[in-house]
């Protein structure tokens, strides 16, 4: 995501260079972290580009979404025609929607990892105290005291909602939030997922 993000408007070049970076900064988080043994410097460095992409993502998301951040059209004069103040309304609003839902889909996600954080965190301060328990209650009671298996459950929950927000935050930089939806029929007991609108499908291949 961190690429996906960053690489949005450069050149050729400078998207290679960025994947580089990219790839060589992962290596070398896994290596050093490797190297110290040290948990804590992985959960920090986590938090840290997680923090860093989401605040991005975030700012890209509200100056290419946000009405009031947009310039107007106005074609050669200062009074747009009515057909152009009326398209001006539709697009304010659908984007005003889709921002009302991007949020909810970031509250959904950062309530995740940093829920998932905190479940590593305390499995790490007291990983022998969770131990003793899970020998006491046994099985089948005592896996729901295995922290570290839950942070990658709500950590890959909380990826899917970020993955799934960067790809129609992909969409609406290409301006292209009229092709696509979310479909997301509940917040509780469902997932979102960017779906293509009835009829685009056809109208691209006949085109």
């Amino acid at each position: 995501m961190m690429y996906a993000i960053f690489s949005q408007g450069k050149s050729g070049l400078g998207s290679i260079l960025l994947l580089l970076f990219t790839a060589a900064l992962a290596i070398f988080i896994t290596v050093y972290y490797h190297y110290l043994q040290d948990p804590a410097f992985l959960q920090n460095t986590f938090a840290a580009l997680t923090a860093f992409v989401v605040a991005k993502s975030i700012y890209a998301m509200e100056t290419t979404l946000r009405p009031a951040l947009q310039p107007k059209r106005r074609p050669d004069g200062n009074v747009a025609p009515a057909s152009v103040l009326e398209e001006e309304a539709r697009r304010d609003a659908r984007d005003t929607a889709i921002l009302r839902t991007m949020w909810k889909m970031i509250a959904c996600g950062l309530t995740c990892v940093t829920s998932g954080f905190l479940i590593w965190t305390m499995d790490n301060e007291y990983c022998s105290t969770f131990r003793r328990w899970r020998a006491e209650i046994g099985l089948p009671w005592g896996m729901l005291l295995e922290g570290h298996g839950w942070w990658h459950v709500v950590s890959g929950i909380a990826a899917y909602f970020n993955l799934t927000w960067a790809i129609w935050l992909r969409y609406c930089f290409n301006g292209e939030q009229d092709d696509v939806e979310l479909s997301w029929p509940s917040v509780f007991g469902s997932v979102p997922a960017v779906v293509r609108r009835e009829g685009k499908k056809r109208s691209e291949k006949g085109s």
